[in-house]
This record gives C-alpha cells, structure tokens and sequence, in this order.
C-alpha cells in the first residue's frame, strides 16, 4: 500500500515526460522539413504556469517578426495605459470672439493620437460623418458664425515624423504603411475604385476615390489580368506626397474593383473635411492648414472626443493585424511616460517596463510597434516569455489581450486554420506575414488543460508561404493534442 503513492509519481512523471517529448519531436519534425533547409527557425514553448521550456529549437535566434511584433506592442500598451484608456481629440480655438459670432482666429482640431478617429472600420467608433457633424455642433454651440483664420489640423504632439526610415518605398502609399500621426483621421485611408475590364492586358480606370481628398493625383499604370487573380495593384508615394502611381493588376471583370491607399496628410485632410462641414451650415473659414511642429498655447476648448476604449482596439488590432493601431500606440506610450511621442521614445518606454518585469531583451532589435520593418529582429524565447508574464497578470489585463488574439478555426487571421481539430477553441495566436517570413506567437490549451505560451518564427524558407503555414499549424495541432 505504502507503494501506491511512489507509482503514482512515477506515472505523472512518466506522463509529463511523453508530453514534452511530444512538443519537442512535433518542433523537431518542423526544424527538420526540407523547406527550411537553406532558411532559419525559431521554436519556444513555455508552460505559462512554471516557467519552464517545453519543447524548443534555436530559441535564441534573432529573426524577423513580422506582425507578431504586435503582440508586444498591444500586451504594452494595455500594461502601460490600461485596458480602459481613451484617445483623445480636442476642438479648440484662440483669438477673439465677437458677440456677432466671427472669430478673429483659428479653429484648431489637435490630436493626440486616437488611430480610431472617423474610423470606417472599428464598429464602436465614430464614423467620419457623425464626427464632423459632432465638431460642426460644437462649433455652433459655441456660437461662432465666421472664422476669420484657417481651420488648423494640430498633429504637432508628435511632430512631423509619421513613418519609420525603414519601412519600404512600396508600402508607404498603400493602407497598411501608412503611418501615424498625433491627429489621424479615417484610419488615414482612402478606397481607390476601378472599373474592371473585360480584356486581358487592358487599363482598368480609376472610377473614383473615397473619401475625396482634395489635391490626390493618380497616375494609372494598373493592368487587367487573369479572373481569380485578386489585388496585385500597388499605389507608390510617400507622406506629404500627393501625386501617386499605381501599378500592377485586378482581375478582368464588369464591375467596380477597390484598393485601399494611404491618406498622404491627415492633419491636413481632417482640418478640409471639418471646414466643409461647417460650410455646409454656412459657417465660412478663410482655409485649411495642418499644423505639424510647435505647441498649442493661448487656446480655449470647445469639446473633447474620446476614443472607444483601448481593449477594443487592442482587440481590432491583433484580429486583423491593424498596422496604424500599433504604430499609434508606441508613440502614445511614448507621450505619456516620456513626454514625447515618437516612435523611439514609446520603444524606450516599452523596453524599461518589460526588463522590470524581469523579461530579458537579449537578442531583440525594434524598429517599430507594428513589425512592418523588414530591420525589426527578436527571438522565439522572447516572444513566448513575453506571453507568459501577460498570462500571469491580474485578469483585467489579460482577458482582453487573450480575446483578441485570433482563435482556431474561429476568428481572425485563424478563422479557417485547423477546424474541427483538437485546435479549435483552444489556441489563439497571432500571425505574422512579410517576404519570406511566417510566424506565430499565442497560447494552446493543452490535452491536460496545461495553458502553454509559444513562439514559432521562419525566415526565408522555401517554397510558398502557404505551404510553410500549413507545416507551421500542423506544430501548432501538436501542442493541444498532447
């Protein structure tokens, strides 16, 4: 009898062994598969409750992130801002007001970074039209009839500086490279729509742009192609740059096909929209202008506009790998602990909180919050004790950064990946995608209800990106299945 409780030990012992046995061959099976032959794996599985590595390969070895950067920049900012933390946008004005209602001054839109501002896209957030109609009221309340000044978009709290130097010439025109300024507006995109054709070869035309951004040229160099083809049309030009080109292909068709682009100046395009909205109830202004460098003084406010709280974009941002949010949110960081709002100063910030919780940053080099820079490099051990730590925080943290991450076969970037497996419901992660690079980064619920946090990155791997992600979920089946 006395027995009993040694066997006992011997088979948990035994158990846990064949699990962990069981990540580590599931990890040396992917470290081993032909494809990566030539290219670089990084492999952490880390039990969340005691800390210990599972199963591992080159766990050590900085590689490119991708967008699974953006797990350290939303687990960030919900530490360092609070789930609860709201974006702001000021209305406000300075010179002399008469009893008559002009307004010997400026009226000034000023930012401070709410990447969800007149957002199409996030459902609670105000859209474009209820929001200027909103800043039109405030302006009426206030009873300002003329403004003898210009309608200013203020960004100047974090400057001029909306992208990263190494970010690439062929994304900055597009949506998803556009940057982040303090006053953003409409997720500083814009929807470019064709008129398809029906010949291979042909010149699709450019059959509208929306919202209408005053001054924005295209110079159309997109081609018809074969049908199934989807998006390979690309717009070049950078910040401040308004004369675009678009090049490459849609398929051939009869209707209207949409690309999304990057607004070249949202200050700007936030202080138009805001002008013509107030001439639409005959309030006139002398201009519009943005307003990029120096610091509001001398102002009286009008009203505040609050973002929909951090949780949810945190929420946007990882289910569908919202580059903007992330960038906005390291400059916000920034602001906030350091009183300047780049991209450097919210690094900083970032990197002291997290090496005070112990996290070695050993291996890790950032360029910015979104992972968009092919010079961000960290390691798979980083990533997965990053996870780790944010699972050991008091729920209020943690539940919405694990609900926003993508769920098997469910949501997100995840939402057809291994349905109808032991995967689905019990693994959230979050992809990452660039040239020759693939990741994921979550957590699995193991067979045992052991909650486990792991990495899995590969660069330059051969063969198509479909077929490593495809190897790469079948590592991550492993990991619930055991």
């Amino acid at each position: 009898m006395r027995q009993y409780p040694l066997i006992l030990l011997f088979l948990s012992l035994a158990g846990m062994a064949h699990t962990q046995n069981a990540y580590q061959a599931a990890a040396n099976r992917l470290a081993a598969d032909p494809s990566l032959k030539n290219g670089s794996l990084s492999v952490s599985v880390v039990d969340v409750e005691s800390g210990k590595l599972l199963a591992s390969y080159e766990p050590e070895r900085s590689l490119s992130p991708a967008s699974n950067l953006k797990v350290l920049t939303t687990a960030s900012a919900l530490a360092l801002l609070g789930p609860d933390y709201r974006f702001q946008t000021q209305l406000e004005y300075d010179g002399a007001l008469s009893a008559e209602g002009q307004l010997d001054g400026n009226l000034y839109l000023t930012g401070y970074g709410d990447p969800a501002l007149g957002s199409p896209l996030l459902e609670e957030a105000m859209p474009l039209e209820a929001l200027m109609e909103r800043l039109r009221m405030a302006v009426q309340q206030a009873g300002i009839r003329r403004i003898k000044g210009a309608v200013r978009g203020d960004a100047s709290a974090f400057g001029s500086s909306s992208s990263v130097g190494s970010w690439q010439w062929e994304d900055m025109g597009n949506y998803y490279g556009a940057g982040a300024w303090a006053l953003n507006l409409h997720e500083n995109l814009h929807y470019l729509h064709f008129q398809q054709q029906g010949q291979l070869g042909a010149i699709p035309p450019i059959a509208g742009v929306e919202p209408d951004i005053p001054g924005l040229q295209f110079t159309n160099e997109v081609v018809s192609a074969a049908r199934g083809t989807g998006d390979n049309a690309y717009i070049f030009g950078a910040p401040y740059q308004f004369n675009r080109y678009v090049r490459g292909s849609i398929p051939v068709g009869s209707g209207i096909f949409t690309i999304k682009g990057s607004i070249p100046d949202p200050p700007l395009f936030a202080a138009q929209c805001l002008r013509q909205s107030l001439a639409t109830v005959g309030i006139t202004a002398a201009g519009a202008a943005s307003r990029l460098d120096g610091q509001p003084g001398g102002r009286r406010r009008l009203y505040t506009h609050y973002s929909p709280p951090l949780s949810l974009i945190v929420k946007r941002t990882n289910m569908e790998s919202v580059n903007l949010y992330c960038e906005a949110m390291v400059k916000v960081i920034g602001w906030e602990k350091k009183q300047k709002g780049s991209t450097t100063a919210g690094l900083e910030a970032l990197k002291s909180y997290w090496e005070e919780q112990g996290l070695s940053w050993e291996g890790c080099y950032l360029s910015d919050g979104s992972g968009l820079s092919d010079a961000n490099a960290v390691t798979s051990l980083f990533l997965a004790r990053l996870l780790r730590l944010m699972a050991r925080k008091d729920a209020s943290l943690f539940s919405p950064f694990y609900e926003s991450l993508p769920e098997a076969g469910r949501s997100g970037s995840l939402r057809n990946a291994l349905k109808g497996t032991a995967a689905e419901g019990r693994l959230r992660a979050k992809s990452g995608t660039l040239e020759r690079v693939r990741a994921y980064s979550g957590y699995a619920t193991a067979r045992n209800g052991r909650l486990l946090a792991f990495s899995v990155i590969a660069n330059n791997f051969e063969g198509s990106g479909g077929a490593i992600r495809q190897k790469i979920e079948r590592f991550m089946l492993e990991l619930c299945k055991n």
